[in-house]
């Protein structure tokens, strides 16, 4: 448990959809964003970050594709000092809770007293790649190029999307029930949108384009206002699927997060109010083709650590990676049972989840978690449940407390 570690900031940029506003930003600039907020919101100084820790899954973006130092150079254009050292890690959709506990763990360690911690992920960007040339020998012909994006997932393996739809099966989870809560995660965003409760974690922010027109990104791009279980049910399944369609799953999304965490002395020391507490945090691993029931045992493993159950949390998110998965989570936690499994449901994503918001996927983790802390704050305080999977069925969990 983490009883004296604090959140004193945190920000993100609104997410754009695939090759959307984002498209033209540099990968650098986009994290930069985030981290420079979280200090401004503060009025404090990049000197006061002790480290940072960075989820970043695709280096292909980067400028510099070859061991970019990606945290490294997107804390230097935030403008924290060079003196800062920087981790960036690479699990996937977990990355940036991941980034998360490994800051409470430096600070656990007596390391650190002040991290920063978050992820950037720019889908737009990524480019197409050709392979063997370097030593094939080619001197004429075509050359055949390959786009990773293409049934995202991992060459010696399923893609996520296939073994998702496999386990959702498995759990009797229906197409319908996917579509519905794809449905679900539109009207709550959209809903919550209106209703302004997305500003406290969003920074608008202006683009200026290659053409010099500027504009103002002020909501999540994915969010379709019109989405109905009409349309939704016209999709077909992607790459064979029978229930996973593209509506019910998240886009290929741009966007950037950031969480300044510190201790509670530390938070007291420099005059700032803790805007809620890390209670616990969590990481495992499955099978890799079980992605869907990750989030349920990081949950699990959570709320033991946190020394609490499932009814003292009063909101909870379960990342969107596709409808099936918070399906299959919180049938597993509510232990197959339909009162206690639709109970659970009730409070978890109110906001909506990525399948409206949006899944830039190495930013991700740190966005449930801000969401669920603003949403105590607005209630009056309480315990709210984060978790979320990654590639290859890893998942992580976060506890937090507002009093």
């Amino acid at each position: 448990m983490y009883r004296d570690i604090v959140i004193v900031s945190a920000a993100r940029t609104p997410f754009g959809r695939y090759c959307g506003a984002l498209r033209e930003m540099d990968y650098f600039d986009l994290g930069a964003l985030p981290m420079r907020e979280v200090l401004s919101r503060v009025s404090l100084p990049g000197s006061v970050v002790d480290e940072v820790f960075w989820g970043v899954g695709d280096t292909s973006v980067c400028k510099d594709v070859y061991t970019p130092v990606a945290a490294r150079q997107t804390l230097l254009k935030a403008g924290l000092p060079p003196e800062t050292p920087s981790v960036a890690l690479d699990k996937a959709c977990v990355s940036a809770m991941s980034a998360m506990h490994l800051g409470c763990r430096a600070i656990v360690a007596g390391e650190i007293k002040v991290a920063l911690a978050g992820g950037a992920t720019s889908f737009s960007q990524v480019p197409l790649i050709v392979r063997n040339l370097r030593w094939s020998g080619f001197r004429m012909g075509h050359v055949q190029m390959e786009d990773p994006l293409l049934a995202l997932g991992y060459k010696d393996f399923n893609p996520v999307s296939v073994d998702s739809d496999n386990v959702a099966i498995e759990h009797g989870i229906s197409r319908q029930e996917q579509d519905e809560w794809a449905l679900r995660s539109h009207q709550n965003y959209g809903t919550n949108w209106r209703a302004g409760k997305f500003k406290d974690e969003m920074m608008p922010i202006t683009l200026v384009k290659k053409s010099k027109e500027s504009c103002s990104l002020e909501i999540d791009e994915q969010y379709r206002a019109d989405a109905s279980t009409e349309r939704l049910a016209k999709l077909p399944g992607i790459y064979g699927c029978k229930g996973i369609t593209a509506g019910n799953a998240p886009g290929l999304n741009d966007g950037a997060t950031a969480i300044l965490l510190m201790t509670r002395e530390k938070a007291y020391e420099l005059g700032l109010t803790p805007l809620a507490e890390i209670v616990s945090m969590a990481s495992i691993a499955i099978h890799p083709n079980r992605m869907p029931e990750g989030p349920a045992y990081a949950a699990k493993k959570a709320l033991d650590l946190a020394g609490i159950t499932l009814d003292h949390i009063a909101v909870m998110e379960i990342n969107e990676a596709f409808a099936a998965v918070p399906l299959v989570s919180t049938l597993m936690l509510g232990e197959n049972d339909p009162v206690k499994t639709e109970r659970i449901r009730s409070k978890t994503n109110v906001n909506g989840g990525a399948i409206a918001i949006g899944h830039p996927n190495t930013a991700s983790g740190a966005r449930l978690v801000m969401n669920l802390m603003y949403e105590l704050r607005r209630r009056g305080g309480g315990y709210a449940l984060a978790s979320i999977c990654g590639g290859l069925a890893q998942a992580d969990a976060c506890v937090i407390k507002v009093c």
